[in-house]
């Protein structure tokens, strides 16, 4: 019997596992915008079925808001704070409301944890997340618009105006939505915050703001949805200031850089927990 030398004997013999092939790299990250694009295409088809009632009620519930208001003030100035006020409550429903309570139970659920093994930035998550929510705001305000303008006699003239309102009031509302949503311990809290948030908007924003005290005015500056309602309010003149409308319309476009950015952080923040 011969002894071959360990040495000649091929690796396999020897108990050594053979190389395998090089591993292969990871795919780099997706940039924003194509991300963006993709969870916005996402959430849109999957929140189609489930969000249109909801807009519904959502649309509902500003219309009664406005009829129920034309038993209580006149035309005028009032009337166009309540008209506008309810028009951006159905932003406030949908984008604030609704977007809390989805972040909410996303964390809840686990469901970050998909998006975490996803090579896409946060950013994309968030911003995607919100603007489909955003976009099934548009119909259900412009119908809201229509209504009230009819109901107290204002001019429709202006009403492409709200183009602009929706997906800025929508940005600062669905900043401060997701960041509720995603900061939120339980979804019940998130739930809870997003309902104050909503009834803030309903309070602070259709309500004439010449009716309230100082205190509560000064409440009414801090809550960015109230500058949507005042550019589109400020439409309704025989003359609007196109300069205040604008500077209104900065304000809210300001705010939902700074609230997106912080639902971005608590993105991230929530999905390495």
């Amino acid at each position: 019997m011969s002894v071959v030398p360990a040495q000649v004997l091929p690796d396999t013999a020897r108990g050594v596992p053979e190389a395998g092939p090089a591993a292969a790299e990871l795919a780099p990250a997706a940039r924003l915008w194509p991300a963006l694009v993709a969870v916005y295409r996402a959430q849109l088809s999957r929140a189609r079925v489930a969000r249109i009632p909801l807009l519904f009620v959502a649309t509902f519930q500003s219309i009664g808001i406005t009829v129920m208001m034309r038993g209580v003030v006149g035309n005028g100035f009032e009337a166009r704070s309540v008209v506008a006020g309810s028009s951006v409550l159905v932003v406030a429903f949908v984008a604030l409301n609704l977007l809390a309570q989805y972040f909410g139970q996303l964390r809840a659920g686990g469901g970050l944890d998909h998006y975490a093994t996803l090579p896409v930035p946060p950013a994309s998550v968030v911003l995607g997340t919100a603007a489909a929510y955003a976009s099934f705001t548009l119909p259900g305000t412009l119908v809201t618009a229509v209504f009230g303008c009819v109901l107290f006699g204002l001019p429709l003239a202006n009403l492409w105006v709200l183009l602009a309102v929706v997906p800025l009031a929508g940005a600062a509302l669905s900043g401060l939505g997701a960041a509720l949503g995603l900061l939120a311990p339980r979804p019940e809290l998130a739930t809870l915050l997003g309902q104050l948030g909503m009834s803030a908007a309903l309070l602070l924003g259709v309500l004439p703001p010449d009716r309230m005290p100082e205190i509560i005015r000064l409440a009414r500056d801090l809550l960015p949805s109230t500058y949507g309602v005042e550019a589109y309010a400020r439409t309704f003149g025989a003359h609007p200031d196109w300069a205040v409308v604008l500077a209104d319309l900065g304000v809210c476009a300001g705010v939902g850089v700074v609230s997106l950015a912080v639902a971005a952080w608590a993105y991230r923040r929530a999905a390495v927990r």
